[in-house]
């Protein structure tokens, strides 16, 4: 079984170690309050109020602002050095708005220094809790077992999975290969079937059968799939089982009905207004704490080029609907490098960028004035990346479901900028396409927020654009 929260699906290792470390944090708080008062004898508490009560709005906090970081992502794929800077800023987050929340509610008010021992204890029990999770969570019993029907050309992406964040949660026990299709996968990861698909499922423990059969017209396992459902079993579509694990829709394997009716691609009024509330509000805060990395880049700009040099970059770039806009970046390129006026895709280490543009593209303060995009309603702060008219035109013409991109507004920032990395060709857009794809299908506030500090890591940590 899986559990849902706000729309996606979170694994049952992450649920658990969700509930310990929520358990956890509530005694912290009541252990740094001991700490505090009862252990010293000439302090004085003048704490009033129920503990729990505190203890529930602390947890809550933190469990709020540890999802918003990241740190129960199935997809995870932070190291020591990553983690300990997403607890440490998550904790942060949460002792501040504890703080508000006390302070708001005066009969729960608690010392500073509780807070200060309850917020230090937790940094150390997260960071040992999520590192000792990440040892157990690699061994076989922690992750799910999955038995694939078909062994054909749709199961065999399965066998593919290279990553090791996309195969994290599962370990797949064998394919079972219906009559008269033709084998695509290793034949040693053949399950026999020598009995129904239940009896199978029960000898080998399974816990989610995932349904890849080439043609379903003919010989489709209705009653023993329906049997392996009531049992508690999952049964799950290969396009679905896909998506989820790797977080990206796979066009290879994708077909229009899927899209049609499969759940997400939710596009109400109050997502439509939170949404361009919270881009203008986070724009605006941006816009002033980036106004002296701002003012740096564009004296090293001058300084390099010449005063006469423009400072900003200007580009037709296609967003929502089709819409044409001007695209504002600083300008990190050659002031003639497109001097035949051919669209050109950018390349990595490209030779046209110049010193100063090759620092702020690491770093991404390039892609800074587009916040005035966002202010004007034709970019979001997450988003798909939105490309140049010609090449929109010459994708969708050769890559399937690409037009789909622009059924949302382009961003800044986004899901497919952070799990692939950069590429300028029609194979890269491909790629991203399927992160995109995720994006729209699964896309919420939460999933906006979470993104953002990615980001922010991502920049922090040295990984920008090359």
């Amino acid at each position: 079984m899986r559990v849902h929260l706000f729309g996606h699906p979170v694994p049952r290792s992450m649920v658990m170690l969700a509930m310990i470390e929520a358990a956890a944090v509530f005694y912290a708080l009541i252990v740094a309050h001991l700490v505090r008062f009862h252990l010293n004898p000439y302090a004085v508490d003048y704490d009033e109020g129920a503990m729990w009560a505190r203890g529930m709005l602390f947890t809550g906090a933190t469990f709020f602002c540890t999802m918003a970081f990241g740190l129960y992502s199935g997809r995870q794929r932070a190291r020591t050095v990553g983690i300990f800077f997403r607890v440490l800023a998550s904790v942060c987050a949460a002792v501040a708005i504890t703080a508000v929340g006390l302070y708001l509610i005066p009969h729960l008010w608690i010392g500073r220094s509780v807070l200060g021992i309850a917020g230090s204890l937790v940094v150390v029990i997260l960071l040992v809790l999520r590192l000792g999770f990440l040892r157990l969570v690699g061994d076989s019993p922690f992750k799910r077992r999955v038995l694939v029907y078909g062994a054909g050309r749709r199961a065999a992406p399965i066998v593919h999975l290279r990553r090791r964040a996309d195969r994290r949660g599962f370990v797949v026990v064998g394919f079972v290969r219906p009559a008269g299709e033709e084998l695509a996968v290793p034949k040693e990861r053949l399950v026999e079937q020598d009995a129904t698909l239940i009896d199978l499922c029960r000898r080998h423990e399974i816990d989610e059968v995932v349904v890849a059969m080439d043609e379903r017209r003919q010989s489709f396992p209705i009653r023993d799939l329906l049997d392996c459902r009531v049992a508690g079993i999952d049964v799950t579509d290969m396009v679905g089982f896909l998506e989820r694990e790797t977080g990206r829709v796979r066009i290879d394997v994708l077909n229009p009905s899927w899209l049609i009716f499969g759940q997400g691609f939710k596009r109400g009024s109050i997502r439509l207004q939170s949404a361009r509330a919270f881009d203008v509000l986070a724009a605006l805060t941006l816009l002033i704490l980036s106004c002296p990395a701002m003012l740096i880049t564009a004296l090293a700009i001058k300084l390099e080029d010449g005063w006469r040099a423009p400072l900003f970059y200007h580009q037709e770039r296609v967003g929502f609907a089709g819409r044409v806009f001007k695209l504002l970046k600083f300008r990190s390129m050659r002031v003639d490098a497109e001097a035949t006026g051919q669209a050109q895709w950018a390349k990595v280490n490209d030779s046209r960028v110049t010193r100063v543009g090759a620092v702020i593209r690491k770093l991404r303060i390039d892609e800074l004035p587009q916040i005035l995009n966002v202010l004007k309603g034709e970019m979001g702060l997450v988003g798909p990346r939105p490309e140049r008219p010609q090449f929109v035109q010459q994708l969708t013409e050769k890559i399937p479901y690409y037009v789909e991109r622009l059924s949302v507004k382009p961003g800044i920032t986004g899901w497919a900028q952070l799990c692939y990395p950069y590429g300028a060709s029609e194979r890269d857009a491909l790629e991203k396409l399927q992160y995109d794809l995720y994006y729209i299908k699964n896309g919420n506030l939460l999933f906006d927020i979470a993104i953002l500090v990615q980001t922010a890591e991502v920049v922090l940590m040295g990984k920008g654009a090359r």
